[in-house]
């Protein structure tokens, strides 16, 4: 009886211990297997302090490339399921930002809007891109933003989506939270993380429980790293006068249903950009090309068809 019982302890304690593992290890396998099936390729490159995780597919002597920035504690693996619609006639780049994903972060790194705008650049450079068409989510929506005014001739068309970067006139429930002192992207337990998930999309797509107490574990492990990006990125120069300087050909979609930044933003966007194009969808959140990644990229490739 005794054996038994220690049996069923040690199994119940390998079964508790290996559980995100498991998760780990099959949230790290289908995104390699949804990167190959897409034929994009995990490229490691160097520029001056760090080395950049990407993915990276399409013909290299096409004639266009596209630059895909995540947001705030995502990483690469966001775009896949839209990039995959542009790898035939796109050289395609996707970057994990600094202190995210497998790029990594190293403590007084400096992750502030300008300072990732700037590794960008460099990005490019290595890469031998002269000229991209770039679009972001969220803070990667900021960086590119970003680029597009402090760059212009390295940026052939801007797109955002739900991009941090302006004051919206009307405050968001992460705001909110943020204001009574609890930052939503700081993760302590499994519990913040499934609310969190459902916060950032109207419609999020299904996770298997296993993976999402993974992924709950590599955020509450990143808790640290995510909170000094974020001061970071805050503190960073707001986008409104810089707007103005923003001259190419410009996108803009938001879900209407956005809790992360308020949807209020579109008229500080809109104010500031002459040769914007807006789309609001309703009944969707934070990350339209992740909520419905064929809508977003059927209404991009209409845009990137009237630049090219």
């Amino acid at each position: 009886m005794l054996l038994l019982v220690v049996a069923i302890a040690v199994f119940v304690a390998w079964s508790w211990l290996s559980y995100p593992a498991v998760g780990h290890w099959i949230y790290d396998l289908s995104m390699a297997l949804e990167a190959k099936l897409y034929r994009l390729h995990k490229i490691v490159v160097p520029i001056s302090e760090m080395t950049v995780s990407t993915w990276q597919g399409g013909p290299y002597e096409a004639s266009s490339s596209i630059l895909m920035l995540h947001g705030f504690t995502a990483d690469k693996n966001l775009w896949l399921r839209f990039a995959r619609h542009f790898v035939d006639d796109h050289r395609v780049i996707i970057p994990d930002l600094a202190g995210h994903g497998e790029t990594g972060f190293k403590a007084g790194g400096g992750y502030d809007i300008g300072l990732q705008a700037k590794r960008m650049i460099q990005l490019l450079d290595v890469c031998g891109v002269e000229k991209v068409h770039v679009i972001g989510s969220s803070m990667g929506g900021y960086v590119a933003a970003w680029l597009a005014a402090t760059y212009p001739e390295r940026i052939a068309s801007l797109a955002l989506l739900d991009p941090a970067g302006v004051t919206a006139p009307e405050i968001s429930d992460m705001d909110r939270q943020i204001n009574k002192g609890h930052n939503p992207f700081l993760i302590h337990s499994r519990e913040e993380f499934e609310y969190f998930y459902s916060m950032s999309m109207a419609n999020p797509p299904w996770v298997p429980g296993v993976v999402m107490a993974a992924i709950a574990q590599r955020y509450e492990q990143s808790r640290d790293a995510f909170a000094e990006i974020f001061k970071d990125f805050r503190a960073s120069p707001p986008m409104e006068p810089k707007l103005p300087d923003i001259k190419c050909p410009a996108l803009l979609v938001w879900g209407r249903k956005d809790r992360m930044i308020d949807v209020s933003s579109v008229a500080v966007w809109s104010k500031g950009i002459d040769n914007l194009r807006v789309d609001i969808w309703e009944g969707i959140g934070h990350l339209p090309m992740v909520e419905q990644p064929t809508r977003a990229a059927r209404l991009y490739e209409e845009f990137l068809g009237k630049k090219n």
